[in-house]
């Protein structure tokens, strides 16, 4: 489940396209973790991956509004709630339960990425560069 920036992703939008790239890079630590039969003691490497994940979701999401804003998207509403939706979610990653069920929590973490980043990107972030 290797993920990868695929030219179906690309909206055309220089800026967007880089920061959709560096998601696709955090989505890929964290599936490296999940494949990485070395490290036995995953938990601290797991929080490093949410949190960088949680920061710069962040920093890409208010980029990507700013720009919207500046062009006069008119999706700009239901752009800002998928947003909030996924920082909401990714807040509510539930931590504590990582220590015990490592792999699970990463598998969790990993099918929420995959489903959200590719849907959101290619159903609604290729509207903006058209």
């Amino acid at each position: 489940m290797k993920y990868e920036m695929k030219e179906d992703y690309y909206t055309g939008i220089e800026f967007v396209d880089k920061e959709h790239a560096k998601l696709f890079s955090i989505c890929n630590e964290a599936y490296e973790l999940l494949t990485n039969e070395f490290i036995p003691d995953k938990y601290d490497y797991i929080l490093s991956v949410v949190q960088e994940l949680k920061d710069y979701t962040k920093y890409h999401f208010q980029h990507e509004e700013e720009y919207m804003v500046s062009i006069g998207y008119k999706r700009l509403l239901s752009q800002k709630v998928d947003h909030a939706d996924f920082i909401e979610k990714m807040d509510s990653f539930d931590t504590s339960n990582i220590d015990e069920n490592q792999k699970e929590s990463l598998l969790e973490l990993l099918n929420f990425l995959n489903d959200w980043l590719v849907g959101h990107i290619y159903m609604k972030d290729k509207l903006i560069g058209e």
